[in-house]
């Protein structure tokens, strides 16, 4: 089996008057992320790991934000397109990790929520995706509770 590994990162700067949503879970918090789409860094690093792995892109070329077709979408739904291309050209998705960095709010009591939702869109188990949460520490903007930020990185084998 040949095995490909794809790292994605997100930046969102928080807004009021958003929701936040990552791994498709809507957190309760003040501010949500500022984005064409819905903003969750999580499946949007997800995303561009993936892509990566597969030589396919990145997120901005498959979704541009000046499309208002994806204005508001579930970034879930960019998820399961990508997937699809990725099968497409005979990838598997055999684990992801990812780490998620936010001031607030506590991200571990929704971590098994956000697995539920990206599990079967990546045809995985749950626990074949690894989530760990940080904090700024107070330092720059993700640590003044100003942004959110995400790293991930895809494991991905084709079978011959």
């Amino acid at each position: 089996m040949k095995i490909k590994v794809g790292l994605g990162y997100d930046l969102h700067r928080l807004v009021p008057g958003r929701k936040l949503i990552i791994g498709g879970v809507s957190l309760p918090s003040d501010a949500g992320c500022l984005a064409h789409s819905d903003g969750d860094v999580l499946v949007h690093s997800m995303i561009d790991s993936l892509l990566g792995a597969g030589g396919l892109g990145d997120i901005g070329q498959w979704f541009p934000d000046s499309d208002p077709a994806y204005r508001g979408i579930s970034s879930l739904k960019l998820l399961e397109r990508v997937m699809v291309e990725v099968r497409k050209i005979g990838l598997t998705v055999l684990n992801t990790d990812s780490v998620v960095i936010l001031e607030k709010p506590r991200l571990g009591p929704y971590f098994q929520a956000m697995k539920a939702n990206l599990a079967p869109l990546l045809g995985l188990e749950p626990e074949h995706i690894g989530l760990k949460a940080k904090t700024g520490e107070g330092l720059g903007e993700v640590g003044s509770g100003q942004a959110v930020a995400c790293w991930t990185v895809a494991l991905l084998g084709h079978g011959d």
